[in-house]
């Protein structure tokens, strides 16, 4: 598979040059990267910078169809560029000589389950850029499309991506790999009732005329362009941040995520300047099948965090951190994505500690490593590897805990190891010597060993690195978070289970989740039906809340909770609530057979991820 291999320091050059940034360049690095075996795009030759996107959504073909123009950057001799599809109609191909647009041949290559089909294009040798016509098949794996029925307003369709981590290429013929960051505008064309908004500028109150523009100036990776569609308003909470969201929702979403301005300022505090402008948030339906997406200037959000208390916002604290790791400095390959998530995560926690607390910050700290410790039960030795050996499997297949919770422990020890203040002057100048640069974890650890290992020697060895990144499961000296509060939820549960009662008026979200979780798996029928009468757990509008409960009473056959189980896989398609639930049904003849009844009837409102993923778990072809 050479024709994916990434030439190292020539393509570097060629699209580094492109990037409009003001950081300086890393001397007395390996710049060399590992290839990214998940994209066709032969990026040594030809690279592209720049991306006019111009579609149109059609709701009632379930497709975008028009045209994409790349800026073309030429690292190498090539008589072609390269592009990845998945499902995608390619009508024709063209190339601009001259300043005068030329049709051109264009190839797609043989179907590959994973990676689609390879689009090789033409280009004469004083090309500058190309365009290609074509549309999106309503089966795209990077956009779902919602009835009016299936939206809470029932008046209007919607539509929404979801690119990461190789699904742009379903909806945009495009290099869909991250180690090419591109800027991008677009003209989205929508029916007159709905809006559009994207991963780029976004007017707060635009007119329903039709037609939309956009311009994202940063250059960003392909995973990172998103759009969304549909009956949407706006609702300010600072000058720099805002809400879109169905009515219905709308100001709930302010209200609940009216900490964020402070949560940007204090990242800015700790970590340098926040390089995108405006931070709006734009809340999905139900069927979002992640909690967020940190795309820039827009993050995604799944409606399920909005709890009426606040206590779910370290998701909001996570998809922000991501403005500085991820979307500022990106993983070169989905192999790497620990590189985005890990530091996410940490980030995440410190945003967190900052502006509620250490208490706080360690319950979700400890969740997060109970968490990790279950999915390492679960999953092969070589997938607790955080620069994991993943070849051409699909790149969704590596989001565990793994590389987010591991990823972050790595950080914690780090820190602890080196001194917060010394760690945090290693993190500000992290961001900003890669700001706007795709890495691989080579290059991070040539980084981490010339500024802190080689300054501070005798501290944390290479080998101490190598075990963390390339061993699987934890070292033995790996940080194990606990909590003060959970000690005390458990001396609770203790009393609770010999006959006394709870003390819950000063419990938030977490509490809750570690005494459910911790509940013993032979608690008595009474005692099931004691705490639902107390608590009315079976009813929680909390989504968490209620997850945690519902799979315990999936494990003991708890009858009363089987409605309110229904309607909530009916109702929610977040992968992370309803993928464990049928996974646990899926353990007895009798819960298969009924979930997959349920799955029937929900599957036409989930994301075509969660369709997948479930498909799995019920043994569905």
């Amino acid at each position: 598979m050479k024709g994916y291999l990434i030439a190292a320091t020539t393509l570097l050059l060629g699209y580094f040059a492109a990037v409009p940034t003001t950081s300086a360049e890393v001397p007395e690095l390996d710049m060399q990267r590992e290839p990214d075996v998940h994209s066709y795009a032969r990026l040594q030759e030809i690279s592209t910078s720049h991306l006019d996107l111009n579609v149109t959504v059609d709701f009632a073909k379930k497709q975008v169809q028009g045209h994409a123009t790349y800026t073309l950057v030429r690292n190498g001799e090539a008589e072609a560029v390269y592009l990845d599809t998945r499902e995608l109609t390619i009508l024709r191909a063209e190339a601009l000589v001259d300043e005068r647009w030329q049709v051109t041949p264009h190839k797609l290559g043989l179907p590959h389950q994973v990676l689609g089909r390879e689009l090789r294009i033409e280009v004469p040798e004083t090309a500058t850029k190309v365009r290609v016509h074509y549309h999106s098949a309503p089966t795209a794996t990077g956009l779902q499309w919602l009835t009016p029925q299936q939206t809470a307003g029932k008046q209007q369709p919607f539509m929404f991506s979801q690119s990461q981590a190789i699904h742009a290429r379903s909806w945009i013929p495009i290099q869909d790999t991250p180690a090419v960051r591109l800027t991008y505008d677009a003209t989205v064309r929508t029916p007159k009732e709905v809006i559009a908004v994207m991963s780029a500028n976004n007017e707060l109150e635009p007119e329903r005329n039709g037609e939309f523009k956009f311009s994202m100036p940063q250059p960003i990776p392909p995973y990172l362009i998103a759009i969304a569609v549909g009956d949407l308003q706006s609702k300010s909470i600072s000058d720099q941040v805002a809400v879109f969201a169905e009515s219905y929702i709308v100001e709930r979403a302010a209200n609940e995520f009216s900490d964020t301005p402070a949560m940007i300022e204090t990242t800015e505090a700790m970590y340098g300047p926040y390089r995108w402008e405006r931070y709006d948030l734009l809340v999905l339906p139900p069927s979002f099948p992640f909690g967020g997406m940190e795309n820039p200037r827009l993050s995604f959000i799944t409606p399920t965090i909005i709890s009426g208390d606040r206590t779910l916002i370290n998701l909001i604290a996570h998809e922000l951190a991501h403005s500085w790791s991820g979307n500022l400095v990106t993983n070169a390959s989905w192999r790497d994505l620990w590189i985005n998530e890990g530091f996410t995560s940490y980030v995440e926690n410190r945003i967190m500690e900052a502006l509620f607390g250490e208490r706080r910050a360690n319950m979700e700290l400890a969740l997060g490593y109970q968490d990790l410790m279950a999915d390492m039960n679960d999953l092969s030795a070589a997938d607790t590897v955080l620069n994991i050996e993943l070849g051409q499997r699909d790149p969704d297949d590596v989001f565990s805990q793994v590389p987010y919770v591991k990823g972050q422990l790595l950080l914690v020890y780090l820190e602890k190891k080196f001194g917060r203040e010394l760690f945090d002057e290693f993190l500000r100048n992290y961001f900003r010597d890669f700001a706007f640069k795709s890495i691989d974890t080579a290059m991070l650890k040539s980084y981490i060993q010339r500024e802190l290992l080689e300054q501070y020697p005798d501290v944390v060895s290479m080998a101490k690195l190598n075990e963390w990144i390339h061993e699987p499961g934890l070292p033995e000296d790996a940080p194990q978070p606990e909590s003060d509060a959970f000690a005390q939820v458990e001396m609770q549960q203790k009393r609770w289970l010999k006959g006394g009662q709870l003390n819950t008026a000063e419990w938030t979200t977490h509490e809750w989740l570690h005494f459910i979780n911790g509940l013993p798996l032979d608690i008595s029928t009474a005692n099931m039906a004691r705490l639902d009468r107390e608590f009315d757990l079976t009813q929680s509008q909390n989504s968490e809340i209620a997850h945690a409960w519902l799979k315990l009473a999936i494990q003991k056959n708890y009858e009363p909770a089987r409605k309110r189980l229904r309607n909530y896989l009916l109702s929610i398609g977040r992968n992370k609530l309803v993928g464990p639930l049928y996974r646990e049904l899926a353990k007895t003849e009798t819960g298969l057979k009924w979930a997959r009844e349920v799955f029937a009837e929900a599957r036409a409102g989930y994301h075509p991820l969660t369709q997948s993923q479930t498909e799995q778990i019920l043994q569905l072809d």
